[in-house]
C-alpha cells in the first residue's frame, strides 16, 4: 500500500509544471489564468455538462467562483485539483 501512495505523490504536478504548460503564448491566449466554463471543459476535453455537473455537486467549489450570472474558474487551481487531488465528493 505504501509503494502506491509514494507513486502517486511522484505523479502530482508542481506549481511551476502547471505554469510551464501554458508558457507558449498561444496555449496562454487559449486557456487564460480565468477560464469561462466553455473554456474549462475544452481544456479538460470533457463535455461542457460534465463541468455544470461537477461544479453543481461541489466537486470544483475550491477552483470556481460566480461572478454576477457567470462562473468563473481558476485555471492552475482546475488543474491542480483534478490531477493532484482528484475530484471527491465532500457532502
Amino acid at each position: 500500500m505504501e509503494g502506491k501512495h509514494s507513486r502517486k505523490q511522484s505523479l502530482d504536478l508542481s506549481p511551476a509544471e502547471i505554469a510551464a504548460a501554458f508558457s507558449d503564448p498561444v496555449d496562454a491566449e487559449r486557456f487564460p489564468p480565468i477560464l469561462t466554463p466553455q473554456q474549462a471543459a475544452e481544456l479538460l476535453r470533457v463535455p461542457l455538462e460534465t463541468i455544470y455537473s461537477w461544479r453543481s455537486r461541489g466537486l470544483l467549489d475550491r477552483c470556481s467562483r460566480k461572478v454576477g450570472k457567470h462562473v468563473r474558474f481558476v485555471r492552475n487551481r482546475l488543474i491542480s485539483l483534478l490531477f493532484n487531488e482528484g475530484l471527491t465528493n465532500a457532502g
